[in-house]
């Protein structure tokens, strides 16, 4: 069931806006308003992820065991869908950076710098910087919307996936500073396995030697966070070219996305096969 979940909720993604309909975060968010109250917060930072990862990651745990007994699982469907879907990453990425490089293409920095900022929430003191931090995020979405949401759907299940979705909107929209640091604490941990897992991919689908050889110092390295780690790796394994003005740079987040895709496609292999062999 698992490989039909995720293959259900691709096609759902890729063909229909339910995904949109399905990621309604409005009942979370009046729970935040309710139990984050900014730095001086009653609950206390421990409290305050009971209530807003725990709680509902407990209450989906107790659901899916009751129904798991009828009909030999398959009424848990819906369910496994309706919170994998869920689970994946917030807003269109590609909708969201066609501004920028419609600007970048046209050479027009200033533009170009002003889009960053406005829908990507991007800033840098050069052009080639802000193209780097644009690869930068560009990797960084991939990873936390879609392939560390998979990783822990396929491992444990649809509770371990909730769980990393609510860290994530924890951390995007808690006032208290105290609660981002536990939930970033978290889901630095919820990072550190799945990342290095795509990291290995990108090395078997794009660049082996110089993957490896960028991501072998950091490999057992707690404390290097997961945007990090992507950012120095991910760009060796495209093997991006050192330009970056005009169609170059374009050519750059290509060359990423299209690295991207054949992860994805590296994944969804060794997801069937290890349904297939388990």
């Amino acid at each position: 069931m698992i490989f039909l979940v995720v293959f259900l909720a691709l096609v759902i993604d890729k063909l229909t806006d339910w995904r949109r309909v399905v990621q309604d975060d409005g009942p979370w968010l009046r729970l935040l308003a309710r139990v984050d109250g900014g730095a001086g917060t009653a609950y206390g930072p421990w409290l305050s992820l009971f209530f807003l990862v725990l709680l509902p990651v407990l209450l989906l745990g107790m659901l899916l065991l009751a129904l798991e007994p009828l009909a030999y699982g398959w009424l848990s469907l819906p369910l496994h869908l309706l919170v994998l879907l869920y689970s994946l990453g917030r807003g269109q990425g590609k909708r969201e950076l066609g501004p920028f490089r419609d600007a970048w293409r046209r050479g027009d920095d200033e533009a170009a710098a002003l889009v960053a900022e406005r829908d990507l929430g991007l800033s840098a003191t050069d052009a080639p910087g802000l193209l780097r931090a644009v690869e930068a995020q560009l990797l960084w979405r991939s990873h936390q919307g879609f392939f560390a949401v998979i990783f822990w759907y396929v491992l444990l299940g649809p509770v371990a996936a909730l769980a990393y979705r609510l860290l994530a909107l924890t951390i995007d929209h808690a006032k208290s500073e105290a609660v981002c640091e536990r939930a970033s604490q978290f889901r630095h941990a919820f990072d550190w396995l799945p990342v290095r897992v795509l990291l290995a991919s990108f090395g078997l689908v794009g660049n082996f030697v110089a993957a490896n050889r960028a991501m072998l110092e950091d490999l057992l390295n707690w404390g290097v966070p997961a945007p990090q780690l992507l950012a120095k790796v991910g760009p060796v394994a495209a093997d991006l070219e050192g330009a970056y003005a005009g169609q170059a740079g374009i050519l750059r987040l290509d060359s990423l996305a299209a690295l991207l895709v054949r992860a994805r496609i590296l994944w969804y292999a060794a997801i069937a096969l290890w349904i297939l062999f388990l």
